[in-house]
């Protein structure tokens, strides 16, 4: 009996819409974080993540474990925004959402920034893919609930302003930020990236970028 030929319109999906060709394995890029009185479920994590790219077809290209609390700077998680920058990764995935974001809009910046490199997203725990069009609706929920959160920053920053003015505070820059600057410029002409002279003057990357134009 002779074979079958496959439709020309059965095609992989790609990432973000993107079309591949269907003998394309995808490149996984791991990410795992916890507190640090919650180690013990890194494992879980690992194995979970590790157990959904052998499903889909996929290999692992990086696997990235950080430890931290809270709200802080997710030092590690660069790595992997590195790799997708380098196109060495296809695709992210995370054991939650909180894992990866430090807040809705970190969240949003970082998975708009993914989006344009071309690099799926996949967070586990709230079945969320973003390599397919129900995922990327979500997205787009996630972008109105990231604006609401900053006009609810902004509404806070305007209202410290104001009783700090009602109190006769004197507002503005500190002085200290011109030595900052100078900092900064001499640290990108050595050619230190963006995000690791953020890291070594504990500044966000925002203000790096805005001082180097």
């Amino acid at each position: 009996m002779p074979r079958k030929r496959a439709s020309r319109n059965a095609q992989s999906p790609g990432v973000f819409g993107q079309r591949r060709r269907p003998s394309k394995m995808f490149r996984a890029g791991i990410y795992a974080r916890v507190s640090t009185h919650d180690q013990q479920t890194i494992p879980l994590q690992i194995r979970a993540l590790r157990e959904y790219i052998i499903q889909r077809g996929w290999t692992i290209a990086l696997q990235v474990k950080e430890v931290g609390s809270g709200a802080s700077e997710r030092q590690l998680r660069e790595k992997l925004l590195e790799a997708a920058r380098r196109r060495e990764i296809d695709v992210v995935l995370v054991w939650r959402l909180d894992r990866w974001g430090r807040s809705v809009a970190d969240l949003l910046t970082t998975l708009q920034e993914l989006e344009h490199l071309g690099v799926g997203f996949v967070s586990l725990t709230e079945a969320l893919d973003l390599t397919t069009p129900a995922g990327r609706a979500m997205a787009g929920l996630l972008a109105v609930f990231a604006e609401f959160e900053r006009d609810i920053l902004r509404e806070r920053v305007r209202a410290g302003l104001d009783h700090a003015r009602q109190n006769g505070q004197r507002l503005g820059r500190p002085k200290t930020a011109a030595l900052q600057a100078d900092r900064v410029r001499k640290l990108d002409r050595a050619g230190i990236s963006k995000a690791e002279i953020a890291r070594r003057l504990q500044i966000g990357r925002t203000s790096v970028r805005r001082i180097l134009g």
